[in-house]
């Protein structure tokens, strides 16, 4: 199957309620090993990429990742264009109980327009390496005031062939109460949905933001590469 057909084919009300009551949810498989495999191997091709960063370097942990330019792998075009249908009914849902503006039209294209034209107009798509010893600071990834509520990540390696460790975290912070984390193991060629920024939460008053954040382990060994699909473009 294509991508566009593995993304359609999930069972979106279950992903739906679960990113409701965790703000993540885990999907079936997405891509072929081999497909992983191929999309791993670009890694080493800097020509797909507009930019490569030393989280050591600016502190967000340790490992390296790379942005791809605008001229993406079709697989990697092709899933973002097909989960952005998909999460848009979930992104407005979530806007009206927060009382917030919508902003996203039906197309994605238009709405990567809209980005640029606010001076959002570099590619935020992410390939990430992690070896021995590499984690990921827990933080969100907000690149301007133009901001999709929801990402996908995507396991491109094994987890316990191709590395140990290496957990996807995700952190809520409470109010009046002590945050709460979760961690998630994707097997390969499967994807993680989650928020971007924060979720509504049911509260006495209505509907609250639950403010989260994401980040990885530490990777005992190994190494693991993972695609970062991101629904809006970086200032």
């Amino acid at each position: 199957m294509t991508p566009s057909e593995t993304v359609a084919g999930q069972d979106w009300p279950t992903l739906a309620a679960g990113l409701d009551e965790h703000g993540h949810a885990l999907t079936g498989p997405l891509l072929t090993p081999a497909a992983c495999r191929a999309l791993t191997a670009l890694y080493d091709d800097p020509d797909r990429f507009r930019t490569t960063v030393d989280m050591a370097r600016h502190r967000f942990g340790s490992g390296e990742y790379r942005y791809f330019t605008h001229d993406l792998p079709g697989v990697v075009a092709e899933l973002r264009a097909a989960f952005y249908p998909r999460l848009l009914p979930i992104a407005r849902d979530w806007a009206e109980r927060l009382g917030r503006p919508a902003p996203w039209p039906d197309e994605l294209d238009e709405w990567i327009a809209r980005c640029h034209a606010a001076g959002q107009a570099r590619s935020a798509q992410i390939l990430l390496r992690y070896g021995p010893g590499d984690w990921n600071a827990l933080h969100r990834d907000v690149f301007g005031e133009m901001l999709f509520p929801l990402q996908v990540v995507v396991m491109l390696d094994e987890p316990g062939v191709d590395f140990t460790g290496g957990e996807f975290l995700m952190v809520e912070q409470r109010p009046r109460a002590q945050s709460r984390g979760s961690a998630a193991t994707l097997p390969q060629g499967h994807g993680l949905v989650f928020t971007t920024r924060d979720r509504p939460v049911a509260s006495s008053r209505g509907w609250s933001n639950g403010p989260m954040k994401h980040g990885v382990s530490t990777v005992r060994s190994g190494s693991r590469h993972t695609l970062g699909l991101v629904f809006h473009d970086a200032a």
